[in-house]
């Protein structure tokens, strides 16, 4: 291993030592040097003329929210009239991806679950700052709850999930839910999801030099997340570990990458989520890093995770 490698890369397995360096040496410069728009050419996924996982169907929809329709797309592999959905909502730091980047993991969740998937493109800060991405998930889960049976889903089992900031968005999304009262998610996905603003947790600092995602990226992107917003101090929704009490709100499973400076925040979430009494299921992979989950085809562990999340999302829908 070169001198100049962080010693954290040594928990990578060997394959994902490989791609970290190929991803290192893709970028001119760290993500949080790059600048919003730099950071989003460089990494945006292009789309495949031939997808590797084929579906029954995918189409793009627009959903109407109170700022006006966003885009999303709906991954079908199943003729059931009244199937179980799945809300997903995409990382990239509140500021970076696309549905381009997670197109592989819906059509894979979709083929292996037989849930509909519906991925969102909410609206990106700094553009849109909190809270609109939010806005945009809770206005989504609420009408794929009212326009279900025009969709062809089952209104009682819509589920929402998400990666890193997708994560941070599927759990405030619950939080808020559960506060207001009405439909409610039937679980949550949280991908190493992004619950805290606090940066406090050990592996902030183990992992402060991990791969794709720095400890200095991740206070980047939650800066213009947040920043021109009319967030409060300390607000829930913009930092889910803030909320007092997590009892009440769906059942979840969390993912989590080994070698990530998210890692221990989430780990930390999934222990509140057990101690009020929420049914959930923490995994952590080890010798990848965060971003790993939408990888399809590139680690051993992706397929291991997508395989847990759909026998948990299988475990939430009733036994016909």
């Amino acid at each position: 291993m070169a001198l100049d490698t962080p010693l954290c890369w040594n928990l990578l397995d060997d394959h994902a030592r490989a791609v970290a360096h190929g991803i290192t040496a893709a970028l001119p410069a760290p993500l949080h040097e790059l600048g919003v728009d730099a950071a989003r050419a460089i990494t945006a996924t292009q789309p495949s003329d031939a997808p590797p996982t084929p579906v029954d169907v995918v189409e793009t929809i627009r959903i109407p929210t109170r700022s006006g329709d966003v885009g999303a797309r709906v991954y079908r592999h199943t003729h059931s009239a009244h199937a179980p959905a799945l809300l997903y909502l995409h990382g990239g730091g509140f500021i970076l991806g696309t549905l381009d980047g997670v197109d592989e993991l819906c059509r894979t969740i979709a083929r292996t679950s037989g849930w509909t998937v519906v991925s969102l493109e909410y609206r990106l800060a700094p553009e849109h700052p909190y809270p609109a991405a939010l806005d945009d998930a809770l206005d989504a889960f609420a009408w794929l709850h009212e326009s279900a049976a025009t969709l062809g889903i089952d209104s009682d089992l819509i589920a929402v999930g998400g990666d890193s900031a997708g994560g941070n968005l599927t759990a405030a999304t619950c939080l808020d839910l559960r506060e207001r009262g009405g439909p409610r998610p039937a679980a949550q996905v949280l991908i190493y999801p992004a619950v805290d603003d606090r940066f406090a947790s050990d592996s902030w600092t183990e992992f402060a030099d991990a791969p794709l995602l720095t400890t200095a990226d991740a206070k980047w992107c939650f800066a213009h997340y947040v920043d021109g917003s009319s967030r409060a101090p300390g607000d829930v929704l913009a930092a889910p570990m803030r909320a007092q009490s997590l009892r009440g709100l769906p059942p979840a499973i969390v993912i989590t990458a080994e070698v990530d400076p998210i890692r221990d925040d989430a780990e930390a979430f999934a222990a509140r989520l057990h101690a009020d009494d929420v049914e959930v299921t923490a995994i952590r992979y080890p010798g990848v890093f965060h971003g790993f989950v939408p990888e399809v085809g590139q680690f051993a562990q992706t397929g291991e995770a997508i395989d847990a999340i759909c026998a948990f999302l299988a475990a939430v829908t009733p036994a016909c």
